[in-house]
C-alpha cells in the first residue's frame, strides 16, 4: 500500500507544477525547469519505496522489463492517474482565475513527437534506475527529471510535452488538452514506453 500512495504522491505534484506553471502564463524556460525539477525530487523523495514511476509508461516499461510485479501494474496505473486528477482539481483551486485554452495539435506529428521522448524517457529509467551497470547510483533522478526537461524544450511545442498518460489525462480535467485527442497521449506514450523496454532488452540481454 505504501508504494501505490507514494505513486500518488509523486504524480500528484508532478501534475500539479505542470498545471501551476502553464497556467500561470509562464513561457520559455520557467515551466521546463520547474517540471523536469519536480520530477526530479519526486523520483529522489520515492524511488526507494516504489521505483518513483509516476507515469504508466514507466510502469509498463519497467514491467516489461522484468522489474515490476505483473500485480502491481494496475495499481500504480490507477494510483498514477488518481494523483494526476486530484492535482488537476487542486490546479483548478489554486488557478481559477486563469484563461484555460486547449492546445491544437497536429495528430501526426504529436503522435511521433510523444513517442519518441517516451521512449527516450523510458529508456533512461531502466538505464539509469534498473540496471546492474549502474545499480546504486546517485545521479538516476537527475537524469530522470532532465530527460521530461529536454523533451518539453524540444517538443513542447508539438504535442504539450505530456510524455505520460497520467500528465494527459490531468491536463485533460484542466482543459489543456481536448478529451478527444487523449487517445494519441496513450497510445504514443506507451508504445514509447514499450518500445523502450524491447530496447533495453536487446541491448543488455545479460541483464535479466
Amino acid at each position: 500500500m505504501h508504494k501505490y500512495a507514494t505513486e500518488l504522491i509523486g504524480s500528484f505534484f508532478l501534475v500539479l507544477t505542470v498545471g501551476c506553471t502553464v497556467l500561470a502564463g509562464n513561457t520559455g524556460v520557467i515551466a521546463p525547469l520547474a517540471i523536469g525539477s519536480a520530477l526530479m525530487v519526486m523520483v529522489f523523495a520515492g524511488g526507494h519505496i516504489s521505483g518513483g514511476h509516476y507515469n504508466p509508461a514507466v510502469t509498463l516499461g519497467v514491467w516489461l522489463r522484468g522489474r515490476c510485479a505483473a500485480a502491481d501494474v494496475a495499481p500504480y496505473w490507477a494510483a498514477q492517474i488518481a494523483g494526476g486528477v486530484l492535482a488537476a482539481v487542486a490546479v483548478g483551486f489554486l488557478r481559477s482565475d486563469a484563461e484555460v485554452t486547449a492546445m491544437a495539435t497536429d495528430t501526426g506529428r504529436a503522435l511521433v513527437a510523444e513517442f519518441l521522448f517516451t521512449f527516450a524517457l523510458v529508456f533512461v529509467v531502466l538505464n539509469t534506475a534498473t540496471a546492474k551497470g549502474t545499480s546504486g547510483n546517485s545521479f538516476y533522478g537527475l537524469a530522470i527529471g532532465m530527460t521530461v526537461m529536454i523533451g518539453a524544450f524540444a517538443v513542447g511545442d508539438i504535442s504539450g510535452g505530456a510524455f505520460n498518460p497520467a500528465v494527459a489525462v490531468g491536463a485533460a480535467v484542466m482543459g489543456l488538452f481536448s478529451w478527444s485527442s487523449l487517445w494519441l497521449y496513450l497510445v504514443a506514450d506507451l508504445l514509447g514506453g514499450a518500445a523502450a523496454a524491447a530496447t533495453f532488452k536487446t541491448l543488455n540481454p545479460a541483464d535479466r
